[in-house]
């Protein structure tokens, strides 16, 4: 039975059963060897077996009163702000199971409270991080408009032209910063429903050589691929596709005039690997554990235009698909992410 799991349950019944024993043993004496006035005799050990269990069992339920006491008092602490309380449950039975599980609940309850902490203060840190973010672009484009203004009055149109350039670049700059804003929250939040099929990967792959082709072209690169024509994964072809996409910017970007984008895709019997790799700058060792976070800008780079979003929205996507990603680079030499997708 469960409850003489406790030890201190079966004590008690330990002690009333011998008390019990006691008694039919002392009687049963009595009565075999004729004792005159057995009946008192026999009268008076029944009520020492009596006060004898009533003891036991007010000094066991003293003692449960106890533990109880000390358990509410615990959990009154806890409601108060203290959340470093914890109920003694070192021993067997119900309620110490009982408390094991108000334990439990209590570890949960601090995680939560520490994950709501931690969420309020990227909250805090995103807000700051946009605003900073932000007011480059702005900056330039309030220089820009007045210089537009200067120059329209003095009839140049050619220089009119160059800042109204700049201008569109900025607002682009500053649209990319917000879609890719829009598309982690909603990565981060749940609310986007994928819609996964299986995609052949050339295709994918084709699809993002086709997006970044022009701008290869005027910057003198090149973008290869390679791998299997019938390779295929369960996916969202537009969010994986924006995840390889992410990937060959960031190469472009970093590989000068004459370098070579490698998109490579394998598919194996337990997963599906998509590779791009670069013959680039290369990334600092310094900065290889970090350049997934959101916003981080290596010290060391000299791309001024990124805002530090598309690696993290880029990882964000891997793992809504259950995959992960995996980053080598050598300074001078090139970069390599491979994403594992499980099949």
């Amino acid at each position: 039975m469960e409850i003489f799991a406790n030890r201190k349950i079966r004590n008690l019944f330990t002690g009333m059963l011998s008390c019990a024993a006691a008694f039919t043993l002392v009687s049963s004496l009595l009565a075999v060897c004729a004792v005159e006035n057995a009946e008192y005799y026999i009268i008076t050990c029944s009520l020492c077996m009596a006060v004898v269990i009533m003891i036991l069992c007010c000094l066991y339920f003293k003692e449960q009163h106890k533990i109880m006491e000390n358990a509410k008092t615990q959990i009154v602490e806890y409601i108060s702000g203290n959340k470093n309380v914890s109920i003694e449950c070192n021993d067997d039975g119900e309620l110490y199971r009982l408390f094991h599980e108000v334990n439990s609940l209590v570890t949960i309850l601090n995680a939560h409270a520490e994950n709501e902490k931690n969420a309020k203060k990227f909250l805090r840190n995103t807000i700051s991080d946009i605003s900073h973010q932000l007011k480059t672009p702005l900056a330039a484009l309030n220089i820009y408009n007045g210089l537009i203004q200067d120059e329209a009055e003095e009839g140049k149109l050619s220089t009119i032209q160059e800042f109204s350039r700049l201008s569109e670049q900025e607002l682009d700059r500053m649209e990319t910063l917000v879609q890719n804003l829009l598309k982690i929250a909603k990565l981060d939040t749940g609310t986007i429903h994928m819609e996964k099929a299986s995609e052949n990967v050339s295709e994918i792959a084709a699809d993002v050589k086709e997006h970044f082709l022009f701008r290869a072209q005027q910057e003198g690169k090149e973008i290869c691929l390679s791998g299997s024509e019938n390779a295929s994964l369960l996916c969202d072809r537009g969010w994986i596709t924006e995840a390889v996409g992410n990937l060959v910017k960031n190469a472009l970007d970093h590989t000068g005039s004459g370098g070579i984008v490698h998109i490579e895709w394998r598919a194996f019997p337990s997963i599906v690997q998509i590779i791009v790799k670069d013959n680039g700058s290369g990334i600092h060792p310094e900065d290889l554990h970090h350049i997934f976070k959101r916003f981080y800008r290596s010290r060391f780079s000299k791309d001024t235009q990124g805002i530090g979003l598309g690696l993290a929205l880029t990882k964000a996507v891997v793992e809504v698909h259950s995959g992960t990603i995996e980053v080598d680079s050598e300074l001078g030499k090139g970069t390599v992410f491979t994403m594992n997708f499980p099949i």
